[in-house]
This record gives structure tokens, C-alpha cells and sequence, in this order.
């Protein structure tokens, strides 16, 4: 602990910042995960059983198995065939059902614009942290008239960057999550895409 409150001590206000930013990290990441879990973002067998058995002609079943779930696939299923049992013309089915979609996606990409911003802002503030710790050391160095211990100069400047080191390693674990659960949005909405068209493509049902 008490090397841990000297590191924040050496590295100035810019690394209590970082420090701050890494704790709302990680609460980002474990959040986002539980979210996705919750959100059955990784589920799809119910959804594509249903599509199957709405081709196979089997609609009321198809819309039995899907019913009450929350998994995105399902829910995108179910509106969709919701949208193709009211009677509604293709076109207004089709309409609703990118509707739905649009805002499951949204749903699921919730909290991704933070961590996009965290993975830009942390190395930036372990640079200004890294720059201000430079000119203070330097300026020691002016004051001194040239005569500063190398050791202390040097002491000031691998202090000053500790900031850009921290700021990577913020930087780094959420930029690498930022990736992984765009992927897992872009999954869910290729998968939604194909299942949505293979529906109407069955034919529109008539509820």
C-alpha cells in the first residue's frame, strides 16, 4: 500500500487522473461483460431453431419457441415474425423488424463510446504528466545553474515517465476490450441480419 500511495505521490496529479480511469476501466469491462451475458449477446440456438421451423412451415411453433426470451437474436426473431403474423404489408414488416434491430444494436453497444474515449484520453495524459515532470526537471536544472546532480535529474525524469507508462497500461486493457466487444456486436448483428432475411425470404406469414 505504501508503495503504491509513493508511486501515485512521484507521478503528480496526471496519475491520480489515470488512477481514477483505470478503476472506471475496469468497471467499464465488468460491467459490459455482465451486460452482454444478461443481454444474450452469445446465445443463438433458439433463434435459429425458430427460423428454421418458420421455413420448415411450422410458424406458430417457431413463434412459441423465441416467445419470453432476451437473448438479441430471439428478440430480433420474435418481432420479426410478430411484424410478418400482423398482416402488415413486406415492406412495413421488414421496416419494423430494422427497427427493432437498430435498437437491440444500440442496446448492445452501449458503454463502448467510454472505453473509446478512456484507450484515446489515457496515453494523452500520461504524455502532459510526462512533459510537466520534464519541464519541472529541467527548470530544477536552470535554478541549479548547470550544476544538478545527474542522479537527481535523472530521478526526475524517470519519475515524470511513470505517467506515460500508466497511461499505456490503461490505455492498452481498454482499447484491447473496446475490440473484442465490437466484435461481439458486429457477431449479433450479422447473425440478425442473416436470420431477419431468411424469414422473409420463407414468405410473409398470415397470423
Amino acid at each position: 500500500m505504501n508503495a503504491l500511495t509513493g508511486f501515485l505521490i512521484q507521478g503528480g496529479p496526471a496519475i491520480w487522473v489515470i488512477a481514477a480511469l483505470s478503476v472506471i476501466t475496469l468497471t467499464l469491462i465488468l460491467w459490459k461483460l455482465w451486460r452482454l451475458v444478461a443481454m444474450g449477446a452469445f446465445a443463438g440456438a433458439r433463434a435459429e431453431r425458430a427460423v428454421t421451423l418458420w421455413q420448415g412451415g411450422a410458424r406458430d411453433e417457431a413463434a412459441r419457441v423465441v416467445a419470453g426470451r432476451v437473448g438479441l437474436r430471439a428478440r430480433l426473431v420474435r418481432a420479426a415474425i410478430g411484424a410478418l403474423h400482423s398482416g402488415l404489408p413486406e415492406a412495413a414488416a421488414r421496416e419494423e423488424t430494422t427497427r427493432v434491430a437498430r435498437r437491440l444494436l444500440v442496446e448492445a453497444a452501449s458503454g463502448l463510446r467510454a472505453l473509446e474515449l478512456i484507450s484515446v484520453i489515457a496515453p494523452l495524459l500520461g504524455l502532459l504528466g510526462t512533459v510537466l515532470g520534464m519541464i519541472e526537471a529541467f527548470q530544477a536544472l536552470e535554478a541549479s545553474g548547470g550544476a544538478a546532480d545527474p542522479a537527481d535529474l535523472a530521478g526526475g525524469i524517470w519519475e515524470a515517465l511513470l505517467t506515460t507508462a500508466a497511461g499505456m497500461a490503461v490505455a492498452i486493457p481498454a482499447a484491447m476490450a473496446l475490440s473484442w466487444f465490437e466484435s461481439v456486436t458486429d457477431s449479433a448483428r450479422a447473425d440478425m441480419e442473416d436470420l431477419a432475411t431468411r424469414l422473409f425470404l420463407a414468405g410473409q406469414g398470415r397470423g
